[in-house]
């Protein structure tokens, strides 16, 4: 994933000019049809068909209005949802709802908000229209206006309230993972079955057209066989610059003091003081006003818990709502790498392996070794901060064999994967590797097609002031602006409008057939890989996965729980 502009611009090229006659999935996205439907507002509906309304829009309460929740808000499409009411209890995150997230630039693109997204002028109007619950989600599920709800809560929570969603008649979106446990996830299942609610879990891959063309690309034969799959996470966090530590109410006040004080100097010296420099404080401080406003919430009421821990031979107190804003950093709470990350990858391993497959259902793994640890970051959290996963997937041929045939354990396929902090060089996507070719995904935005020995590179060793680098660059010949059209219809959805407007269209047209391409087994199934590799890692062992862990009417589970519905009462 390592590639020079010129390699780019080749493989885009080779991945979107590939195809012929007739018109393809690929053809679709190119040309005045792709450009004419971006303009008009997405691809999903005529790309995964299904209608482009559902007539009145689903009314949809959203529960836990944090970072993904933000972004959720910012991507549904008001002609298929309408969110009528949201519940959170942290004044932060109901704040960010309405206003979205100025943190940066690309935060408040990604979280607009409830105002931007409905045209509000202010708050007060838009509680008019929205409903909050800031005390108990329970209230929001008794409401009748509400027929279905989101849920983008701490990963622990996603069972328990999708359970309670579903029996009080709601449809249910759940953020990914599916669930915390393996027998959770079975338990959702089972409810969504016995209720008829319609559940979906947001591994938004499934609704990514890229990758959808991606697996059109294998099932034509353009990489040959698959034999193997590398895909990495890669991000810059080390210790003080943690995305997943964001600031406390008490940190968020002392950096306000500190603002405040600059914000005097500054203005005691006009004539000297730059005016960007005392907008981008001001607006700092209105951003840190907000987040100590979640001083006031007891967190230990709604189950988070204080925790004594010792960093650098020292004492410290984790607070509950410590646990409650950093749920991501805690077993109890969240599901680490694997689960906020690894998922996502390995869900689409499994859906390009599945693409050589003729019958199309999804690959399961048959074995996970993996290592990992706190590498970088001191005892602060439970979860590890570098994750090291080697899984081994059937080939289309490995079930067509005699299980006693000793040539059936060579017919495999082995995915490695990588999610690490620290460094964030090469970021993150997929290399799928065949025997005529290679498919490259960056970054859910773009996708590059390499023949064989194409494209070739030259590599040297150079001598640059008092440094030697090695300078790897395209073999003359390469056309760089070859393929830069492909690609000039809009950005790239990621998936996660098209999932919530089928799960929209979903509700409004029950039948069996009709079920979100993420739903409860596919879920699952996600779920098991991702949990399966925390305990390779932290067991130390391989695990060879077996086939009940991904049934859902299976009692079954690799932790070894059984599923029990009456623990929900």
């Amino acid at each position: 994933m390592h590639l020079t502009p010129e390699e780019k611009a080749i493989g885009k090229e080779n991945f979107y000019g590939a195809i012929g006659s007739p018109l393809t999935r690929r053809e679709f996205l190119q040309g005045t049809i792709a450009a004419g439907l971006v303009s008009g507002g997405g691809l999903g509906a005529y790309y995964f068909g299904y209608d482009r309304t559902v007539g009145k829009p689903v009314r949809v309460g959203l529960i836990g209005t944090g970072d993904e929740g933000g972004v959720l808000i910012g991507a549904h499409n008001p002609e298929y949802l309408n969110i009528v009411a949201i519940a959170d209890i942290r004044p932060y995150n109901i704040w960010r709802a309405f206003h979205g997230d100025p943190s940066s630039p690309n935060a408040l693109a990604a979280r607009p908000g409830l105002m931007a997204k409905y045209g509000w002028k202010t708050e007060d109007q838009a509680r008019r229209h929205v409903k909050v619950y800031d005390q108990d989600y329970r209230e929001l599920l008794k409401d009748p206006d509400v027929e279905a709800v989101i849920i983008a809560l701490p990963l622990h929570l996603h069972a328990p309230v999708a359970i309670e969603a579903m029996r009080a008649g709601k449809h249910v979106l759940t953020e990914k993972l599916m669930a915390h446990s393996v027998r959770q996830c079975k338990e959702m299942a089972r409810v969504a079955q016995q209720t008829g609610k319609v559940l979906a879990v947001g591994h938004q891959r499934h609704y990514s057209i890229l990758y959808d063309n991606a697996v059109d690309t294998i099932r034509r034969g353009l990489i040959g066989r698959i034999h193997h799959i590398r895909a990495q996470w890669h991000r810059g966090n080390l210790p003080g610059r943690d995305s997943w530590k964001p600031l406390l109410p008490h940190e968020a006040k002392q950096a306000l003091a500190k603002v405040e004080k600059e914000l005097r100097r500054l203005q005691a010296n006009l004539a000297r003081a730059r005016g960007s420099r005392i907008e981008a404080l001001l607006q700092r401080k209105a951003l840190l006003e907000k987040i100590a406003l979640d001083e006031v919430v007891d967190a230990a009421r709604y189950g988070y818990k204080e925790k004594t821990l010792t960093i650098n031979g020292k004492p410290y107190q984790r607070t509950a709502l410590e646990h409650l804003i950093r749920w991501r950093l805690w077993n109890d709470t969240g599901g680490g790498l694997m689960a906020e990350l690894g998922s996502h990858q390995l869900d689409a391993a499994g859906i390009f392996i599945a693409a050589m497959n003729p019958k199309g259902e999804k690959a399961l793994p048959l074995t996970v070794s993996a290592v990992g640890g706190r590498h970088l970051f001191p005892p602060d959290r439970d979860i590890e901060d570098h994750v090291y996963c080697i899984f081994e997937f059937p080939a289309p041929e490995y079930y067509q064999m005699d299980p006693n045939d000793p040539e059936r354990e060579n017919k495999k396929i082995v995915v490695t994967y990588s999610s690490i902090n620290g460094n964030g060089f090469g970021g993150y996507g997929e290399v799928v590797m065949g025997t005529a070719g290679t498919l490259i995904l960056e970054r859910e935005q773009e996708v590059m097609l390499f023949p064989t020995g194409s494209p070739k590179t030259r590599v040297k060793v150079e001598k640059r002031g008092d440094s030697v680098v090695l300078d790897t660059t395209q073999s003359p010949g390469a056309d760089a602006e070859v393929g830069k059209k492909a690609l000039s219809t809009g950005p790239v959805s990621r998936g996660y409008t098209e999932e919530m407007e089928h799960w929209a269209w979903c509700i409004r047209n029950p039948a069996p057939e009709n079920q979100p391409r993420c739903n409860a087994k596919v879920a699952l199934g996600d779920a098991v890989i991702a949990l399966t590799a925390n305990l390779a890692m932290r067991q130390g062992r391989i695990i060879r996965f077996r086939p009940e862990w991904f049934d859902p009417q299976s009692d079954e589970t690799p932790e070894g729980e059984k599923p029990d519905l009456a623990r929900y009462g």
